[in-house]
């Protein structure tokens, strides 16, 4: 094996390890926030929570992608893959502004939920691990799809750290509309990086 082919496989392989990390994390990720969140009334945790399917979501996107890449690097498109994270995210845009601007509308206030704030410091921090993570080995391997669902990553632990002041804001000083306010203003993010997705797909697809 040449040495340059040998360093594109451990950096596949590194890649896929990342994969299957955020999947194992979200997966748990799902049940706990989605759990708090019904329990407290919080708009933000459970839109958390379905952040972490559509998480999923992409990260199967990307190692379906990886996979093929192993064994199709001359013919294979990253097209397919980044248009499939954009939807995940345009998905996910629509359903915290949506819920988001009704919570607004309607004046429903959340309760506590102390296990939810901790919970979300340790997925901060775990999430801007996995996410530098992806990105340096995206850069490495020169891979659009791998290098998208990094960004999707640091949304998530962004859209954690907007939850968990969400949460902290309104136990402290009763701002309840903390809480739909971090899932709009993530709703947002989440629907530029629908956007650059998809236009980044069609030339990617022509080269």
């Amino acid at each position: 094996m040449h040495p340059g082919d040998r360093t594109i496989a451990d950096g596949l392989r590194r890649a896929l390890r990342l994969e299957w990390t955020t999947i194992a994390w979200n997966a748990v990720e799902v049940f706990v926030t989605i759990g708090l969140g019904v329990a407290a009334g919080s708009l933000a945790l459970v839109a958390f929570g379905f952040d972490s399917l559509v998480e999923i979501w992409a990260s199967v996107v990307v190692i379906r992608h990886l996979e093929r890449t192993r064994t199709h690097s001359a013919t294979h498109s990253p097209a397919p893959a980044l248009r499939l994270v954009a939807a995940a995210f345009a998905i996910l845009a629509a359903y915290l502004l949506t819920a988001a601007s009704i919570r607004l509308a309607t004046g429903a206030q959340p309760g506590g939920s102390p296990i939810g704030i901790a919970y979300l410091a340790v997925t901060v921090l775990v999430m801007l691990g996995l996410a530098r993570a992806k990105a340096a080995v995206g850069r490495d391997l020169g891979d659009t799809p791998l290098g998208a669902e990094a960004r999707m990553t640091l949304l998530d632990a962004f859209l954690a750290a907007s939850v968990l002041a969400a949460l902290a804001l309104d136990a402290a000083l009763d701002w309840w509309w903390a809480d739909p306010l971090a899932a709009m203003l993530v709703g947002a993010a989440a629907a530029l990086e629908a956007r650059e997705n998809f236009l980044l797909a069609p030339s990617d697809s022509a080269t």
